[in-house]
Formats: structure tokens, C-alpha cells, sequence
């Protein structure tokens, strides 16, 4: 589980993973980032592209991404050098990943 202890949204979906008697592996994200080969093989498990894994209210994105092109590798690439800009929490389960910022997502993970 990518996690944010000072997310709320984090915070929620790993309670509720601790309620169902899961036991997640927690990495802190923020301190220690993914590298570009652990993000590819995130985005490969949520079956979305790049862009669609950044926070794009983030101040970051807003002052230095917002309407700019990049390609798949270029995202990926901002993303492990500013891991700030990563949807969180990510949920990880075998082949299978969410975002788990809803209930009903962390939940079909179980």
C-alpha cells in the first residue's frame, strides 16, 4: 500500500484494510518514493496511463504541469521525482491495484 499517514483518504483505507484482516505492507511514498520501473508496474496493475495517477489540484502540478504535453515515460519519470504528485493511496494486491480514495474501491480489492 503507497501510503500518506497525514492523508485522510489514506488513513480511512488502511483501516478499513486492518478491519478485514488484511495485513498491508505500508510504504510510505513521500519518504520512500517509487522508482520508474515500481511505477510502471503500479500503473500496469490500475490499467490507467500515466497522467491519470497525478493530483492535479497539487500546487506543484498546477505551477510546473497543468496544460502541458507529456508522453507516458515523461509522466512517469515526473512522477518518481515528485512523488507529492501521486494519487493516493494505492492499494496493491497480487496483478491487481486501485486508488483507493473510495470505500467501494478499497473493497473490491479484498
Amino acid at each position: 500500500m503507497l501510503h500518506n499517514p497525514r492523508c485522510t483518504k489514506s488513513r480511512q483505507a488502511l483501516t478499513i484494510l486492518t478491519e478485514s484482516g488484511e495485513n498491508p505492507q505500508i510504504i510510505e511514498y513521500l519518504k520512500n518514493p517509487p522508482t520508474i520501473e515500481e511505477l510502471q508496474d503500479i500503473i500496469i496493475k490500475l490499467k490507467i496511463k500515466p497522467e491519470e495517477l497525478i493530483r492535479k489540484k497539487e500546487p506543484l502540478y498546477i505551477e510546473n504541469y497543468k496544460g502541458k504535453s507529456f508522453t507516458d515515460k515523461q509522466w512517469i519519470k515526473i512522477l518518481s521525482e515528485n512523488p507529492v504528485l501521486i494519487e493516493r493511496p494505492i492499494l496493491i494486491k497480487g496483478n491487481k491495484a486501485v486508488i483507493g480514495r473510495e470505500e467501494a474501491k478499497v473493497r473490491e480489492l479484498l
